[in-house]
């Protein structure tokens, strides 16, 4: 049974950072892509960004990129999401998820398992 459980989400002012962690267990976490999503209220989820199995290869949404960083360490079963500069926008439930499949990337593929979301706030 795969979880995954996230961490770090909070209120912080426009400009502040946040760390998301997400620690998953119930398989060979090396093996899988790993990713973050978001729900804003009455918006649809949407992907933040991905890294691939190994680390090597990661992909951002438009919005994020050069705020946030993915990253992994595998020796912890344990994903980041760094987010510095952030902005009312940002906003949102963030999710962790990963997919059924092994050595994927995640940038297109649907998840196949979430966590339970961890709420961050940007105040203006």
């Amino acid at each position: 049974q795969v979880q995954l459980v996230e961490s770090g989400g909070g209120l912080v002012q426009t400009g502040g950072s946040l760390r998301l962690s997400c620690a998953a267990s119930g398989r060979t976490f090396s093996r899988y892509a790993m990713a973050w999503f978001r729900q804003a209220p009455g918006k649809e989820r949407e992907f933040v960004a991905s890294i691939n199995w190994s680390g090597s290869t990661t992909y951002y949404a438009d919005p994020v990129k050069g705020r946030f960083t993915i990253s992994r360490d595998n020796a912890k079963n344990t994903v980041y999401l760094q987010m510095n500069s952030l902005k009312p926008e940002d906003t949102a439930v963030y999710y962790c998820a990963t997919e059924r499949s092994p050595y994927g990337y995640m940038r297109y593929s649907s998840p196949d398992y979430w966590g339970q979301g961890t709420q961050v706030t940007v105040s203006s």
